[in-house]
């Protein structure tokens, strides 16, 4: 199986940055796209942000484009989130994803997740 472990989460005031990292170990052969979901305190786990392992095709929620920014360094089997001018409403339990085909934007049809990073953004 595969297995994700996520960092980089933390606090920073408005309008700041953080970089977020999720190391994926295990059968990572299997991988072919990798990405980042989101979840609130009373909402719905939604999709951020999704990058191709092979050809780094990435793609963005309408929330954070232009904002956040995903990639990956396939030596290390990594994946980064960077997020800029961070905004209240960005506040939410951070998971790394994973899956052997693209990866959805339902998250009940993805097929590995990390622990999740918590983010918090004050105003």
């Amino acid at each position: 199986q595969v297995q994700l472990v996520e960092s980089g989460g933390g606090l920073v005031q408005a309008g700041g940055s953080l970089r977020l990292s999720c190391v994926a170990s295990g059968r990572t052969f299997s991988i072919y796209a990798m990405g980042w979901f989101r979840q609130a305190p009373g909402k719905d786990r939604e999709f951020v942000a999704a990058v191709s392992w092979s050809r780094g095709t990435t793609y963005y929620a309408d929330s954070v484009k232009g904002r956040f920014t995903i990639s990956r360094d396939n030596a290390k089997i990594t994946v980064y989130l960077q997020m800029n001018s961070l905004e209240p409403e960005d506040t939410a339990l951070y998971y790394c994803a994973a899956d052997n085909r693209w990866l959805a934007r339902t998250p009940t049809e993805v097929s590995y997740w990390g622990q999740g990073t918590q983010v918090t953004v004050s105003s």
